[in-house]
């Protein structure tokens, strides 16, 4: 249930007529074609979507004739660039694939509009979702932000050739562990597929942990504030958590020791040989293209890679569960993107009547059946399953965390740009080797302030 959920007629009332103002006072992107028909325009990031959305929208339009939807799909970083110009502009798009990270700040600068404060959005049952994604996307205030459209988790992607070659089966990558000590089995497996110039494996006596030729695991460089997919299955697994609450907590746990000894276990690697340096990478390291390149043999990396990962060109690909930490159990970070209407846009009901539909069975069902990723939608995801099944993926990795509850949320909190801004090269410090992960506790008291 959404957070506020009781107090959502109340709101109602008070959104519609402010929704109402803003239909004649924005000037988005929407624009009337004729006397009627109407146009208004969604922007996505992910090329692997595109073809699915498409097919959503022309279902949207055989459905509702008065409204043509234009999608358009830009790259991540030029998307976010032409989204912020285009809300500086008035211009940006009417209807548009939003972020956790991102949206806290549109919230605050009055650059959305409150999905329960329109009627077709309003009508939608939160409780339809996998739980706790609607969660995500209701503010601090009590609106509602973001309409689901599919969620993600984190599992191990693994070339099955150089898992044989070391001797390995799929077999050995079940029920691994991992520990700050010893680093476990998960460890050992890293050890036994890293490679050197000379054939030594990382676990053999001649191994060379400055000559190496494959990496036991690729690297994502550090990681960054939130880790996705680097670290923060092993902080999340040791019982940590970003902040004191789910979702907009007030204090960070930057200074938790257990963070500090996952970050220093992890890029320990680098010196072990286990994981390419950060000079050898750079900021911006690719972890499918390691993989790709055979330069790494196993990667860390969230579902909506499935295809990119699985379609790799001469590589087999194969997926495991992450190791269980020292909770007992594994933790992946549970992320969701969800649809938000521009404040921009000339027709808001036309957009939220659009925004239902993305999140309706009927328009997550084309996306679940297309195999590209897994959306919020429960029946949904049994759906997209099964596709990937029929290819031959299996994607239990990523949806028995999700069933077995062992997931942590995104971070959602005021100031994270702020936040994301101070973090980001203290974490590339870490992974360079110039920096103590306990250093991270005084930078922690720099963020909370930054939420007082």
């Amino acid at each position: 249930m959404r957070r506020a959920h009781s107090s959502r007629a109340a709101r109602r009332g008070v959104g519609l007529g402010l929704a109402a103002l803003a239909a004649t006072s924005a000037t988005g992107c929407g624009i009337a074609l004729g006397e009627d028909t109407l146009a208004l325009d969604y922007w996505l990031w992910d090329a692997n979507q595109l073809l699915p959305y498409q097919h959503c929208v022309d279902a949207f339009e055989e459905e509702n004739p008065d409204i043509e939807v234009r999608i358009s799909q830009y790259g991540f970083d030029d998307y976010w660039m032409k989204l912020t110009a285009g809300f500086v502009a008035g211009t940006a798009p009417d209807v548009f694939t939003d972020h956790l990270s991102r949206y806290p700040e549109y919230v605050q600068r009055e650059l959305l509009l409150d999905l329960d404060a329109l009627e077709a959005t309003a009508a939608v049952d939160a409780e339809e979702f996998h739980d706790g994604l609607a969660d995500l996307w209701v503010g601090e205030d009590g609106g509602w932000y973001g309409m689901p459209k599919d969620f993600d988790t984190v599992a191990i992607f693994y070339n099955e050739q150089m898992l044989a070659d070391a001797g390995l089966t799929p077999a050995d990558l079940e029920d691994l562990d991992w520990n700050p000590d010893d680093g476990g089995s998960f460890e050992e497996i890293v050890a036994r597929l890293t490679v050197d110039s000379d054939g030594n494996r990382g676990d053999e006596e001649d191994f060379d942990p400055d000559d190496v030729a494959v990496y036991g695991l690729a690297s994502q460089g550090s990681g960054g504030t939130s880790g996705q997919t680097m670290w923060s299955w092993t902080a999340g697994s040791t019982g940590w958590r970003f902040t004191d609450a789910d979702v907009w907590g007030q204090e960070y746990n930057f200074d938790d020791p257990r963070l500090h000894d996952s970050l220093e276990w992890l890029f320990g690697f680098v010196d072990k040989g286990y994981l390419a340096s950060y000079e050898e990478v750079g900021g911006d390291a690719n972890a499918q293209q390691q993989l790709g390149s055979e330069q790494a043999a196993m990667s860390t990396d969230g579902s909506w890679m499935l295809n990119s990962y699985t379609r790799l060109d001469g590589v087999d690909v194969g997926i495991a569960r992450l190791p269980a930490g020292p909770a007992g159990h594994p933790v992946s970070m549970y992320n969701g993107l969800a649809d938000s209407i521009s404040a921009d846009t000339d027709h808001p009901e036309e957009a939220a009547r659009f925004v239902a539909f993305l999140g309706s069975e009927t328009c997550q069902n084309i996306v679940g059946d297309a195999a590209v990723v897994l959306p919020a939608r429960p029946e949904s995801t049994e759906r997209a399953i099964e596709a990937f099944g029929e290819r031959g993926i299996d994607v239990a990795p990523f949806t028995d965390l999700v069933e077995a509850g062992h997931t942590m949320f995104y971070p959602v909190t005021d100031q994270f740009g702020s936040i994301d801004a101070l973090m980001t090269p203290a974490m590339d410090e870490i992974y360079i080797g110039g920096r103590d992960a306990e250093t991270l506790a005084d930078l922690n008291e720099r963020v909370n302030a930054m939420l007082e």
